[in-house]
């Protein structure tokens, strides 16, 4: 089974916080869209005979599309590629673009999986994010999209902001639980270079939360969550039963996929490559029918055995020691085998069978150790 990843870079305003390739001008959609059009037909042979089982919009903010432009996209790609009758369709959306209309448009392309970007229910941390929507929209949008029959709802949270604290965190996660989506994603705040909460950082005008508090709101999370019944798959993520996204367990499998549009990345299981991070760019090159929009690496046997590691190591399915001596060299087995233990003994990796997987405790250390394990 395999995914399409498609990169929408537009947004309404530019999040404070935000480092991925987007532009708030809109001007040029229209013309990106048929770019992307153009970048399938000229990489229709990058998953030979696969099944596509995913097709995932993401950004950006995928919801500024039109009807029109999503119909044409997803068009395309029936018409290329063999789309699973049951394939997950994820598009994201802001609160404030869910509309009655824009959900009916949503149902009428078959979209059946929406990733909210809510990120807080505080009106004062929204602003100082610089999010488009409103708390009241945080929560109305969600609560609309259900009204429209969309089931298959997963949220996006961000902690770790210097309005986090333990009483108001509590108090999100439960306003999270009586909404009755079934997936919620949540990310510790980052502090990125080149945003404007980097700047401001840099210049001293912020501050960072310290780890501890950080960790502290994490633990609270898995508690909390997973007394009302969700799975903890992921690091950031969280899933009821029949509800994980299989579009990113697809990526933490190490699965074929195919990114199209500015920035997106592509995995073949030999090699990534990856488009220019510029609207312009993108187009113009792909005006011409030159192949100076992406670039491309070949990997290495060492770098293929990290990336297993540490996109496994995040996940309930850990680790399979089998699949290591099935696929890498026995040497790089031989010295995970030895570093292991040592985590084993600290408690912050299980054993199970020949599946390693993190703790509780491990999964405050998650990056670190997997760093540790890299060949």
């Amino acid at each position: 089974m395999s995914g399409i990843y498609l990169h929408i870079p537009f947004c309404k305003q530019a999040c404070h916080y935000c480092d991925f390739h987007f532009s708030t001008s809109l001007k040029n959609k229209e013309t990106l869209v048929k770019s992307i059009l153009t970048e399938m037909d000229y990489r229709i042979g990058y998953l030979p005979n696969k099944t596509i089982n995913t097709i995932y919009f993401g950004g950006g903010t995928p919801s500024l599309l039109s009807e029109r432009e999503i119909f044409l996209l997803l068009e395309k790609i029936h018409k290329l590629y063999n789309v699973s009758k049951n394939a997950e369709i994820t598009l994201e959306c802001n609160p404030d673009d869910l509309t009655d209309e824009k959900l009916k448009e949503l149902k009428r392309l078959e979209i059946n999986r929406l990733s909210i970007g809510l990120q807080s229910f505080d009106e004062e941390e929204l602003i100082w994010m610089n999010r488009a929507h409103t708390a009241k929209q945080s929560e109305s949008s969600v609560k609309r999209a259900q009204d429209r029959g969309f089931e298959n709802i997963t949220i996006d949270l961000i902690y770790g902001s210097k309005f986090s604290n333990l009483s108001n965190w509590k108090k999100t996660l439960d306003k999270v639980i009586a909404l009755e989506v079934p997936h919620i994603s949540s990310y510790n705040l980052t502090i990125e270079e080149k945003t404007k909460l980097g700047h401001d950082f840099k210049i001293k005008k912020e501050v960072a939360i310290d780890d501890e508090k950080s960790s502290e709101l994490f633990i609270e999370m898995i508690e909390r969550l997973e007394k009302n019944n969700f799975i903890h798959y992921e690091i950031s993520n969280f899933g009821k039963e029949g509800f994980f996204s299989i579009h990113n367990s697809n990526y933490w499998k190490g699965e074929h996929y195919i990114g199209l549009g500015p920035s997106a990345h592509s995995f073949d299981g030999t090699s990534r490559q990856w488009n220019i991070s510029n609207n312009n760019i993108y187009i113009k090159h792909l005006s011409e029918k030159s192949e100076a929009y992406f670039e491309k690496e070949v990997l290495t046997e060492t770098e293929r055995f990290n990336e297993y590691i540490l996109t496994s190591l995040r996940t309930i399915w850990g680790v399979d020691l089998k699949y290591l001596k099935s696929n890498f060299n026995t040497d790089f087995v031989k010295q995970f085998e030895i570093q292991i233990q040592e985590y084993i003994k600290q408690g912050t990796i299980i054993v199970k069978e020949s599946t390693y997987t993190l703790t509780e405790k491990g999964k405050l250390l998650a990056d670190r150790i997997a760093s540790d394990l890299f060949a």
